[in-house]
């Protein structure tokens, strides 16, 4: 089987080629702590030679034959090509030319017909021939199919629609080409997402992900060694009032020394979250500031302390594995899906305003029995009121080593058990900085587009009005203009590579965690179908031995019946 090479013409983008020199280690943290350079392993440059559209034929003198013919039209094939409808008349026109039944066109051509596409002002074209691209997963030029088919589009391909698109002046399609390249390798209309991150409310590292099935699960942490409630659902209602609290003037002094870092609450909030499964739980918090953390029909993810049935059994006592100075459940971070912010929570104020020491119902009973003790014990014994005040100091200081040091160990899990998930929270920190990346460089390729699509309407404008005393302007809106091309190419560039990474880290937790749960669910099933067929062998072999029975029992009456007969 021989392989027809056709090429549908050698056009070059209007784009001026722009490269990034890689650096000497390409490792994963210098591809993390650098802006302006990519490594080579994920490099793609613009002059990059490539086949065009690869045929499949199984007579090699026709293929030799159909190669010449064609070749020598190739300019007028890419101006019918990009003269289609859309993508599919494009493949029509090209199966047409080659009178071949299968195929695959290359990047290297598709780049050709979009360029060519969008000199012609056939942007639609452009757009659906990009939509079929990402459609396909056959990058194989050699097996049979029965179509023609586009190729995955690459980097080229990403840049030429972008910035044919801002000159063009269609800022909103340039816009979605640019979210549409933070996730490159998920096809259009996917609805199973990788998931959003979730992180350590107390060490704030990535320690789970939160995907759309998920409701409430229970994550580890390999750094702090406490376990979370993760809830993550719909919010159905939103309950908010603002407070305003009086702080006295030692607690101010307090925060300003940082020996006391507790925040003020300006806000309370009153929350239900309905998880898939249906089931609905109210979750009140409060926060530093009044803007809401998210609003009614959001998805958000709720990270809590451990609940009461989550303990680690040490011998004969269970310790709670929660982090310390939270009660069972209480809310400690919120996750917005919507915009990935993760907001911190503070505990609600009580109503009185407050702690329990400070409740004048407790406070003066126990100065009451502190002063009665001490009258009565100086009576006794003038020496003992001294030595009451240090029994209390002692307790005091007893319960809050307890409390502060010892609890908070043992309630830690042990340092093995958590070693297999520490390898996967690298990966998803690993993974939530590339995602912050992408985000901070998307922000920008965002004001570049518009600051590129400026420059063109600004060009157009001075080429409309036509006066010679324009010119020199004309030149330096030219001169800005190829400036945002090469930044828009180099930043384009980036975030294909980090998107690909992140692509890699997502296959490699989810071989680890939904593939592993997939597996055992097989298994579960394989083991449940055993089970059932070998109850059904079971119920067969009973009803076989009381077949076996019954016809004894005839065969018994019979022969009891035939003495009987004789003597007749």
């Amino acid at each position: 089987m021989s392989l027809l090479r056709l090429h549908l013409g050698s056009s070059t983008p209007f784009f001026f080629n722009h490269t990034y020199s890689p650096p000497h280690h390409t490792t994963l943290l210098s591809l993390l702590l650098t802006t302006t350079t990519t490594t080579n392993f994920y490099k793609t440059t613009f002059s990059r030679k490539r086949p065009s559209v690869t045929a499949s034929n199984s007579q090699s003198t026709s293929s030799s034959s159909s190669s010449s013919n064609i070749l020598d039209q190739n300019h007028d094939l890419l101006t019918r090509v990009s003269s289609a409808k859309d993508a599919n008349e494009a493949l029509q026109i090209i199966q047409d030319s080659t009178q071949l039944n299968n195929g695959v066109v290359t990047a290297s051509d598709c780049l050709s017909i979009i360029t060519a596409a969008i000199r012609r002002n056939n942007t639609d074209l452009a757009l659906s021939i990009f939509s079929a691209m990402r459609s396909t997963f056959h990058q194989d030029g050699t097996l049979m199919m029965d179509t023609w088919i586009w190729s995955r589009p690459d980097v080229n391909v990403y840049t030429s629609l972008i910035l044919g698109l801002a000159q063009s002046l269609r800022v909103s399609d340039a816009l979605n080409i640019v979210h549409l390249i933070c996730r490159v390798h998920v096809s259009p209309g996917e609805e199973v997402p990788f998931g959003n991150v979730v992180q350590c409310p107390t060490c704030l590292i990535a320690i789970a992900v939160a995907q759309p099935q998920q409701g409430i699960q229970i994550a580890s942490c390999a750094n702090c060694r406490y376990k979370y409630e993760v809830v993550s659902g719909d919010i159905i209602s939103i309950d908010s009032e603002e407070i305003s609290m009086d702080v006295p003037a030692w607690q101010r002094g307090l925060r300003f020394l940082q020996i006391r870092k507790q925040s003020i609450p300006a806000a309370v909030h009153s929350i239900v979250v309905q998880t898939p499964s249906g089931m609905a739980r109210t979750h009140k918090f409060a926060t530093e500031t009044v803007d809401l953390p998210a609003q009614e029909g959001e998805r958000v993810t709720i990270a809590c302390a451990a609940p009461l049935n989550v303990y680690k059994q040490v011998g004969p006592f269970k310790f709670s594995p929660k982090a310390p100075n939270f009660y069972h459940g209480e809310p400690m971070c919120l996750t917005n899906h919507k915009d990935g912010r993760a907001s911190p929570l503070l505990r609600a104020p009580a109503k009185d305003g407050n702690g329990p020491l400070l409740n004048p119902s407790i406070l003066f009973p126990l100065l009451a029995v502190l002063a009665t003790g001490d009258a009565a014990s100086g009576a006794i014994d003038p020496s003992l009121p001294q030595l009451l005040p240090v029994a209390v100091a002692a307790s005091f200081v007893g319960g809050f080593t307890l409390n502060t040091l010892i609890l908070p160990q043992l309630s830690q899990l042990p340092q093995k058990s958590v070693d297999v998930i520490a390898i996967k929270q690298q990966l998803l920190s690993q993974y939530d900085v590339l995602q912050s990346r992408i985000k901070d460089l998307k922000e920008t390729t965002e004001k570049e587009v518009w600051m590129l699509a400026r420059m063109c309407q600004l060009e157009n404008k001075i080429f409309a009005v036509g006066e010679p005393s324009y010119r020199a302007r004309r030149s330096r809106v030219q001169r800005v203009r190829e400036s945002l091309q090469k930044s828009l190419e180099g930043r384009i560039e980036l975030i294909l590579s980090f998107a690909k990474i992140s692509s890699m880290i997502e296959i490699e937790v989810e071989m680890d965690s939904d593939v592993l749960a997939a597996e055992a669910v097989s298994n579960v099933e394989s083991f449940a179908e055993q089970i059932q067929q070998i109850m059904e062998l079971e119920n067969l072999e009973e009803k076989w031995k009381l077949q076996a029975e019954a016809n004894d029992e005839a065969e018994r009456l019979l022969s009891s019946q035939t003495p009987y007969t004789e003597q007749l």
